[in-house]
């Protein structure tokens, strides 16, 4: 009688090689420019200061996923994949973000219109060259 050890690393394999094809398929990719302060007033939550997170990287949804306001509050994981400034990328940095604002009504100008999202100065410096005018990102809720 054969051992079920062969066939159950089979199984095991295939489980480990499907769930991480499944994971990389949630992520979405856009693009990201920064802006500076003021951050107030938000379009999500005015000039309440209990809006921003400790570690200061939050963002400005762009239309693409500004749903009405109902991304207010939302969390995403976003790291920089590319830019058009040469190794602006900081490789393998990936920080969580709080959406805090509308990207069409910020009370400071974004360094690119039109993008997924634009990042406070801190979010953006933690995961690129603070000097690229923007990046292409890849994000998760």
């Amino acid at each position: 009688m054969s051992s079920p050890l062969p066939l159950l690393l089979q199984w095991m394999s295939f489980f480990l090689i499907f769930s991480h094809i499944f994971y990389a398929s949630q992520a979405d990719l856009g693009t990201a420019s920064q802006y500076s302060p003021p951050y107030t007033p938000s379009a999500c939550f005015g000039s309440d200061s209990t809006q921003f997170p400790s570690s200061n990287f939050f963002a400005a949804a762009g239309e693409g996923i500004w749903d009405n306001g109902a991304a207010c509050g939302r969390q995403y994981l976003i790291s920089c994949i590319s830019s058009v400034l040469p190794r602006a990328c900081k490789p393998g940095e990936t920080i969580q973000i709080k959406i805090i604002d509308r990207a069409q009504t910020l009370a400071s100008t974004p360094t690119r219109q039109g993008t997924t999202m634009v990042l406070s100065n801190a979010a953006f410096a933690a995961i690129a060259d603070f000097s690229a005018p923007s990046l292409n990102i890849d994000f998760r809720q």
